[in-house]
């Protein structure tokens, strides 16, 4: 309706010029009312903000705003004016969706009788990767979420911290002592910060890496607990973080790849895309036999000893072509933990006994 008559959107100032008995009988008849700031009629508010200069608006765009509803509680303008002044607040950084509050506070402050301004920094917002404000619908915002899903703490603090701002140097993995030496609000950016999964990913498996085996260990082991129960082996789990810390994203991601090594050989199962891509493969049946073969018979005293590349060898085979088949076999999809230390971990029998079982299967056409 505003926009049809020509007016801009908003508060168009019906009670602001209400004179005393106007006021009186509205009160006399109950009219519910709540309480607004009259602001300037003509006039510029002014600014200076850390990150992007000088911040000017003209009062003529900014109607009267409500301070207090008609139930009688302050809306956040007040709040923030008033507690900001009586907490001697020096700094103010927030979000740049905040900008345009800053000159309403600034006003009440003034009306209060305060003087002294804060310094204010506006960051970026994140955005996500249709470059719309972070929400549900991008993923998991919540830190809980991300806690649940195997982020360390560390990863997501460094993470976050260096969203729309980086240290001189380049540097991307920095502790919370080194964020707090090099952060410095004159290198954090105007434009609004992408959230980058896969950065966090990577930086996330950066962080697992840097854990000793026996920390690593202390963080899966409630994840590990809960999933496995008394299936668990501590000997296994220690063995399969050694050899899964070198990829893992997550820890949630590294747990479940190890579920192989912690399933009962009856309830093992094998995803069906990658028994489709085996069944493909062209004398997959020849490589199951060969690998069998080799595996009956080798030494068991290392991983190394289970190394099946010279078995692809003497077949005339890439490894590459084929070797997702023994991962399907033993593991149950087509890639995973590193395959010969897997098998040296599951053992020479239950590894046999799931070459075998998909030979079996390779035969039935199941």
């Amino acid at each position: 309706a505003a926009r049809a008559a020509g007016r801009t959107p908003g508060y168009d100032g019906h009670c602001r010029d209400l004179d005393t008995e106007q006021r009186a009988a509205l009160a006399a008849a109950g009219r519910p009312r709540s309480l607004r700031f009259r602001t300037p009629d003509d006039g510029t508010s002014t600014f200076s903000d850390l990150i992007r200069g000088e911040v000017s608006v003209e009062w003529a765009t900014i109607p009267d705003f409500v301070i207090v509803r008609s139930d009688g509680t302050p809306l956040f303008f007040l709040a923030n004016a008033a507690d900001d002044i009586e907490m001697a607040i020096t700094h103010v950084i927030r979000g740049e969706d905040l900008l345009d509050t800053t000159h309403r506070v600034l006003a009440l402050r003034e009306a209060l009788g305060s003087t002294r301004r804060p310094a204010y920094a506006h960051l970026p917002l994140i955005v996500g990767a249709d470059r719309a404000k972070l929400s549900k619908r991008h993923g998991a915002v919540a830190l809980e979420e991300f806690r649940d899903a195997g982020y360390l703490p560390e990863a997501v603090l460094n993470y976050l911290a260096l969203l729309g701002w980086g240290p001189e140097d380049g540097r991307e993995l920095l502790d919370r002592a080194e964020l707090v030496a090099e952060f410095d609000l004159a290198r954090v950016v105007h434009s609004p910060a992408f959230f980058d999964h896969q950065k966090l990913d990577w930086m996330n498996g950066e962080w697992i890496r840097r854990l000793d085996i026996d920390e690593l260990e202390r963080r899966v082991l409630p994840a590990a607990q809960a999933r496995f129960g008394d299936r668990l082996e501590p000997d296994v789990l220690h063995g399969a973080l050694r050899i899964g810390q070198e990829r893992a994203a997550t820890l949630g991601a590294l747990v479940e790849q190890m579920d192989f090594l912690f399933v009962d050989e009856q309830a093992f199962t094998i995803d069906p895309a990658s028994w489709d891509r085996l069944e493909q493969t062209e004398r997959a049946g020849e490589i199951l036999d060969a690998v069998i073969e080799h595996v009956d018979s080798c030494p068991w005293d290392r991983s190394e000893d289970l190394d099946i590349r010279p078995v692809f060898e003497k077949l005339g085979i890439k490894p590459r072509k084929g070797m997702h088949v023994i991962y399907t076999a033993v593991e149950g999809r087509a890639a995973g933990l590193p395959l010969f230390d897997s098998m040296y971990l599951l053992g020479r029998e239950r590894t046999l006994h799931r070459l075998r079982a998909a030979r079996d299967r390779l035969d039935s056409g199941a």
